[in-house]
């Protein structure tokens, strides 16, 4: 069973931080794209930050550059997103999500395995 398990969202003061924790479970992990993304109340869900299978290479959306960094942990299953300066316009439901194509693309659908989801709220 696929698994991706999302942790560490919660209510934090603009300009704090958070860290999110993926759990990936179920498929070859080393062979999946990691995608980060969000969905905030009335708007379409978007890529945050994602990261390829082979190279590491990543795509940032405009709006984290310089705030937001993804990394993964191979050996184990772990991908995690450090979010800095976190401003009120980043409150929305975080997902995290797995892409089978190998690359870090922004296009929600590209990725077939999801995570629940987790609420970040951040105050102004």
């Amino acid at each position: 069973e696929v698994q991706l398990v999302e942790s560490g969202g919660g209510l934090v003061q603009a300009g704090g931080s958070l860290r999110f924790s993926c759990a990936a479970s179920g498929f070859t992990f080393d062979d999946y794209a990691i995608g980060w993304f969000r969905a905030a109340l009335g708007k379409e869900r978007e890529g945050v930050l994602c990261i390829s299978s082979s190279d590491g290479s990543k795509y940032y959306g405009d709006s984290v550059k310089g705030r937001f960094t993804i990394s993964r942990d191979i050996a184990k299953n772990m991908v995690y997103l450090q979010m800095n300066s976190l401003k009120p316009e980043d409150t929305a439901i975080y997902f995290c999500a797995a892409g089978g194509t190998g690359y870090s693309t922004k296009k929600p659908s590209d990725y077939e395995y999801w995570g629940q989801g987790t609420q970040v709220t951040v105050s102004s």
